[in-house]
C-alpha cells in the first residue's frame, strides 16, 4: 500500500468536520485547476543541465530551527523539528527532501509536500506530492484545500494549511504559479527537430549505398539472395576482394552519392542559450567553469529567492500563528562561499571570527574541516568592543 493510499478515509473526516454534517455538499469547487507539465521535459538532456546547478545548490541548504525571544536565541531546540528538517520522512533525507522540491518547482513552477501530524497537531513527517492535477477547493466555511490527481489516477484531497506549497512565476493565477510550458515549447519544440534531424540523417546515409539494376526479372527472394551475396563479398570489412568489385553482364552496380550532414551550430547554440535563460542559468553555470563573482551573481539572482521561500513556507505551515508569536521559525541557511576561492573563504573566516560573527567551528565548516570540541564559543579581538560599552579615552 502507498503512502496516499491510507489518507481517502481521513480525508473524508477531516472534510466533513470542516464543512458540516452534509458529506454532499461538504465543498464547493472552485474554478482553479493546475495541470502540470508532462514528464516529457525531463527527458532532455539541456533541461536536466539547466536546473541540475540550482537543484544541487538548493540541496546543500541546511535547515533550522531558530527560536528568538527578548535577548535570547536558540538554534533546533526541539529535538523533533531538527530530526524533521534534518529526515522529513523515512525514505528521504533533508537534503534530498529539498532536492525533490526544487526539481519540481522548476519543471512545473509549483511544487507540494504534505505535512504529517501527530494527535497533538504536531508534524513529524513531509511527504512530497507528485500530482498531474491540482484543484483548488473549500468547503462551505471557506476553508481552502487542494485536491490532488496522482499519476495512478487516485484522487486525494489536504487542508491547505497542511501543503507546503511553493510557486514561481506567481503572476495571473490566484492560487498556482504560471506554467513554465507555454514559455519552453516552441524552443524544444525547435530543440527536438535539430536532434531528430540529425538522426535521421545519418540514418539515411547509411540507408542504400549501392544499387544493383538486374538485366534479367527475378523473384523477390532471388533479388534478395543477389543483393545479399554482393554485400557479403565486397562491402564486409572481412572481405578478401581488397576493395575492388567485378560484375558479369546479368547486373549493374551503380554507387548512391549522399550529402553531407549539414547542423547549424548557431541556430542550435542560440536555442540553448534561450533555454537557459528561461532557468536564469547560462553556459558557464551548467559546465561548472564560472569564476567567483559569476556564481555569487547565479546564487543571488536564482537559489536565495528559493532558498528564502523554503524558510518562509516551512515557517507557515510547520508552526501556528501562537507559535510564529514566541519566536518560532525555520530558516535555510545555505551559503555561496561553497563556491569561493580559497583566499577569499580564508579571509572571511579571519576576520568573521576575530569580530564575533560566527565561531571556530562555523570557520572550519567553511573551510570542509569537521569541528572541534570547544569550538562553539564566539570569541572577539581584545582591541574591539560593544558599541554602548562605557569606556574612558585612556581605553
Amino acid at each position: 500500500m502507498g503512502f496516499f493510499d491510507r489518507f481517502k478515509k481521513e480525508n473524508r473526516v477531516s472534510m466533513k468536520s470542516a464543512a458540516g454534517s452534509n458529506t454532499q455538499h461538504m465543498i464547493v469547487q472552485e474554478n482553479e485547476t493546475y495541470f502540470s507539465w508532462s514528464g516529457k521535459l525531463y527527458r532532455s538532456d539541456i533541461i536536466r543541465a539547466a536546473v541540475r546547478p540550482k537543484v544541487r545548490a538548493i540541496g546543500k541548504a541546511v535547515g533550522k530551527h531558530i527560536r528568538r525571544t527578548a535577548g535570547d536565541l536558540k538554534v533546533n531546540p526541539d529535538p523533533y523539528m531538527r530530526f524533521l528538517l534534518e529526515e522529513p520522512n523515512p525514505l528521504m533525507s533533508g537534503q534530498q527532501f529539498q532536492e525533490k522540491m526544487a526539481l519540481q518547482l522548476e519543471l512545473n513552477n509549483n511544487a507540494y509536500a504534505f505535512i504529517e501530524r501527530d494527535e497533538n497537531g504536531l508534524p513529524y513527517a513531509i511527504y512530497p506530492v507528485i500530482a498531474t492535477t491540482v484543484e483548488y477547493l473549500k468547503s462551505k466555511t471557506g476553508a481552502p484545500f487542494l485536491r490532488f490527481t496522482l499519476k495512478g489516477g487516485k484522487l486525494v484531497t489536504f487542508a491547505y494549511s497542511d501543503i507546503i506549497h511553493l510557486r514561481k512565476d506567481y503572476n495571473e493565477n490566484e492560487i498556482f504559479g504560471d506554467p513554465a510550458a507555454p514559455a519552453l515549447t516552441q524552443l524544444m519544440e525547435v530543440v527536438t527537430t535539430i536532434d531528430q534531424g540529425i538522426v535521421k540523417a545519418i540514418k539515411n546515409s547509411t540507408i542504400v549505398k549501392w544499387l544493383l539494376m538486374f538485366n534479367q526479372t527475378l523473384r523477390p527472394e532471388d533479388l534478395k539472395k543477389q543483393a545479399e551475396q554482393f554485400t557479403k563479398d565486397y562491402l564486409n570489412i572481412d572481405s578478401d576482394s581488397g576493395g575492388a568489385a567485378a560484375t558479369d553482364a546479368k547486373f549493374t552496380a551503380k554507387q548512391v552519392e549522399h550529402g553531407e550532414i549539414i547542423v547549424n551550430d548557431k541556430l542550435m547554440t542560440s536555442t540553448v542559450k534561450r533555454v537557459y535563460a528561461a532557468f536564469n542559468t547560462n553556459d558557464d553555470i551548467v559546465h561548472s567553469s564560472y569564476t567567483e563573482d559569476q556564481w555569487v551573481s547565479y546564487y543571488e539572482a536564482a537559489v536565495e529567492p528559493d532558498i528564502v521561500q523554503f524558510s518562509n513556507e516551512y515557517t507557515r505551515k510547520l508552526f501556528n500563528r501562537r507559535e510564529r508569536g514566541y519566536g518560532n521559525s525555520i530558516m535555510f541557511e545555505s551559503s555561496n562561499l561553497a563556491f569561493a576561492s580559497l583566499a577569499t573563504k580564508m579571509a572571511f573566516v579571519f576576520d568573521g571570527v576575530d569580530r564575533g560573527i560566527i565561531n571556530t567551528n562555523e570557520g572550519r565548516d567553511v573551510l570542509g574541516y569537521a569541528p572541534i570540541e570547544g569550538g562553539e564559543t564566539y570569541v572577539r579581538r581584545l582591541d574591539m568592543g560593544e558599541v554602548n560599552q562605557n569606556t574612558d579615552n585612556n581605553e
